[in-house]
């Protein structure tokens, strides 16, 4: 399952829907949370219910967002959405890896009853929406079998700890979000699960959301979260290695697969050693090839 782009598809809109899904997002993220206000969550439930069952008619992995944990409304949403085409679950203001496991006991049951095999159904998760949940990154480790990547979030921790704003001057992000994303990035890490980085609101500004997104793959995440179909092809292009990038991947991995007993390796008059070879992996994964 690839997790390069996910975007984000309002839960009562079939024209947005329409619209992403004949675009290149390796993932639809279809939205019973935020962007569904409380009045049209049941007939949303539904018509996300009707969308998966199209799934198979959509190139991209169909993800939902369900309601928190401690909504009173989660039930609802699993009871609707767990069906065949539903490939995973983006959850929102978890506090934690426990969180992971309750939701994931719903889910043994929900599969058994439709009829699908146990396991189905990921789980993505939001992982810095919540103060607790800061202090919690580490109860990722080790991973549910459910588990596939981890992403953060600004807009409802800042509201969590009342800042008035989360962005410098320069549009940089202020101290404590840098300390979520970072964090993010290292659970995630620890995990051995891919590292998502959040959202880029300014859908207007393709030139900006690349340079963020280049900053972004740069620091060690694999993939974004897209608010806008614009957005999904430029995140596309800067998550994906370039030809040279594998190139030079596949050399450094052929060089050790060549000689097993060494730790270190001169390739073109530069040493490599095993993080070097970790990196190669990670990158010929990132481009679908085998190491």
């Amino acid at each position: 399952m690839r997790l390069r782009s996910l975007l984000f598809v309002p839960g009562d809109s079939e024209k947005k829907f329409a619209k992403a899904s004949g675009g290149n997002a390796d993932v639809l993220i279809l939205d019973l949370e935020d962007s569904v206000a409380p009045a049209v969550k049941p007939q949303a439930r539904q018509t996300v219910a009707a969308w998966l069952d199209q799934a198979g008619n959509v190139p991209a992995s169909l993800f939902v967002r369900p309601n928190p944990l401690d909504s009173g409304l989660i039930d609802d949403d699993l009871a609707a959405v767990v069906r065949p085409g539903l490939a995973g679950l983006l959850v929102p203001k978890a506090n934690g890896g426990a969180d992971i496991a309750d939701i994931a006991a719903k889910l043994d049951k929900l599969e058994a009853a439709a009829g699908m095999a146990n396991g189905t159904v990921k789980i993505a998760v939001v992982s810095t929406e919540t103060p607790l949940a800061m202090f919690n990154l580490g109860s990722y480790t080790p991973p549910h079998p459910r588990l596939v990547g981890l992403t953060w979030g600004a807009e409802d921790l800042g509201a969590a700890i009342g800042a008035t704003d989360n962005k410098e001057a320069d549009g940089s992000w202020t101290f404590p979000y840098q300390v979520a994303r970072a964090q993010c990035l290292f659970a995630a890490a620890a995990a051995g699960v891919t590292p998502i980085d959040t959202l880029y609101a300014n859908f207007r500004d393709p030139e900006g959301l690349e340079v963020d997104c280049r900053r972004a793959r740069r620091d060690g995440f694999l993939g974004r979260i897209a608010i806008h179909p614009d957005q999904v092809d430029t995140i596309n292009r800067c998550f994906s290695p370039s030809e040279e990038e594998v190139a030079q991947a596949r050399k450094i991995a052929d060089a050790f697969a060549a000689n097993p007993e060494l730790g270190t390796i001169g390739i073109d008059g530069k040493m490599y050693d095993i993080p070097h070879l970790k990196a190669a992996h990670k990158t010929l994964a990132a481009a679908g090839e085998a190491a």
